[in-house]
């Protein structure tokens, strides 16, 4: 087979080339700015309802906290992990949800005491809520 004819060693500029499964993946492509939402309308499994609306809300108000980019990522992934567990098809693993939650906490603990500079006013009493939350959700 030509080397030109290859899909493997063509040049593709046109835009991203992905090579496997792809799931709930969003692109932009040439923008000069762009916004992008994702919603997964799932409804959560039995008797994990208040957790996924408290994370829900928790990463709704991740942004305005003020954390550092790092600190907001991991909480980010933590929060979208919990989500998925818990609106997933099947039955959720509790041992997933609770390693999540404590990732949550652990990030948002030194806003709660204040440890965090440049966090947002309030942020320090809305931790607090959400680590109390998180705490009494399972």
């Amino acid at each position: 087979m030509n080397g030109t004819n290859d899909p493997r060693s063509r040049r593709h500029d046109d835009g991203p080339v992905i090579n496997g499964p792809v799931s709930h993946a969003q692109f932009a492509w040439g923008n000069q700015s762009v916004t992008q939402n994702q919603q997964n309308n799932t409804a959560a499994a039995p008797g994990y309802e208040a957790l996924a609306a408290l994370v829900a809300d928790l990463l709704r108000q991740l942004p305005q906290a003020g954390l550092p980019d790092a600190d907001r990522a991991d909480a980010e992934a933590a929060a979208r992990d919990v989500l998925d567990t818990v609106n997933g098809s099947g039955t959720p693993e509790p041992g997933r949800v609770r390693r999540a939650l404590t990732m949550l906490r652990g990030v948002l603990a030194p806003v709660a005491t204040g440890a965090v500079a440049g966090t947002a006013a309030g942020a320090q009493d809305w931790a607090r809520q959400a680590i109390e939350g998180l705490s009494h959700a399972l």
